[in-house]
């Protein structure tokens, strides 16, 4: 109970954050990419740096909830995000949730519910995961992310919305594991142990990476497109950490016809969240144009995203 605590507060302050700091970039052109100038900027808005402060918070939290309970159960429920995102949309935006929404947030919430149900993860342990299983992790994850960066700036609008919130993802995931081995060596040796964990000096770029990246998946597009392949793309990434590097275990067999079922029912759910009104921002400026206030802007239109 402690660890779903953890897990689902730090889903609200990841929500939080997402909300927070797309009220801050919201005002500047659409697709301009991330650079020392914009976030310049960016640490000028208020509502940003708090934004930031929340993301900051449920990293935190996440650590705590890593410290207690396999990355395999942490991750899923962290889907649950999206809901609080459209939740904290609506106080933001002055708008409300239809009864249809609310339905998707209740569907969302028991298709994770049945996936961990059905899943079932156990054991598995950072301190013995080899240096070879260690390194495959790394290499995929890294060319995962820079091949799903690439295809983002091939791409315009939703499309490369989407990639990016892939990218941000799966790297996220890769973070939740060093944070898992950073964890799990402060808990067997103490200051010492995690000072010289190698994870401990490749979070210190990984984290900033993860951040910049984040930023540039705000500034792609609109929450519609990125924040589903976010919110999906990440426990999808984790699960392959904990049970391939992680030695994590998950039922099979007949049981996999029902991970499938729940699998499904996020999937649509979360399709079904991301068309909400209250994740689209209208009074964002079209791309290439300022942010001024006076001006009547267009709307873009944005393919909606359905990502596993």
């Amino acid at each position: 109970m402690l660890v779903i605590l953890l897990c689902l507060l730090a889903a609200a302050a990841n929500a939080a954050g997402s909300v927070l700091q797309r009220l801050g970039v919201r005002t500047l052109p659409h697709g301009m990419r991330m650079s020392v100038p914009v976030l310049r900027m960016l640490v000028r808005r208020p509502v940003w740096v708090l934004g930031v402060a929340a993301m900051l918070a449920g990293l935190a939290l996440q650590a705590a909830a890593l410290a207690f309970g396999p990355i395999v159960l942490i991750q899923p429920l962290l889907i649950s995000e999206l809901g609080f995102a459209l939740v904290l949309s609506g106080v933001a935006f002055g708008s409300r949730l239809r009864p249809r929404e609310w339905a998707a947030v209740l569907s969302t919430a028991g298709g994770v519910a049945l996936l961990l149900v059905a899943l079932a993860p156990a054991g598995g342990d950072p301190s013995r995961a080899s240096a070879d299983s260690w390194l495959l992790g790394c290499v995929l994850t890294v060319g995962a992310v820079a091949a799903l960066v690439t295809l983002g700036h091939r791409n315009r609008l939703a499309h490369r919305a989407v990639y990016l919130g892939m990218a941000a993802g799966v790297w996220f995931a890769f973070t939740a594991a060093l944070v898992a081995a950073m964890t799990d060596a402060l808990g067997d040796g103490g200051v010492a142990a995690l000072v010289s964990a190698w994870q401990t000096y490749a979070m210190v770029l990984a984290g900033p990476a993860g951040f910049l990246l984040l930023q540039s998946m705000l500034r792609a597009g609109r929450l519609e497109a990125s924040q589903p392949a976010l919110v999906l793309s990440n426990p999808l990434a984790a699960l392959g950490w904990g049970v391939v590097v992680f030695g994590e275990t998950v039922r099979g067999e007949a049981w996999i016809t029902v991970e499938v079922l729940a699998a499904v029912i996020i999937a649509v759910s979360t399709a079904m969240l991301a068309r909400s009104s209250l994740l689209t921002d209208d009074r964002a400026p079209a791309p290439g144009r300022g942010s001024d206030s006076d001006q009547q802007q267009p709307r873009i239109s944005a393919h909606r995203a359905a990502t596993t």
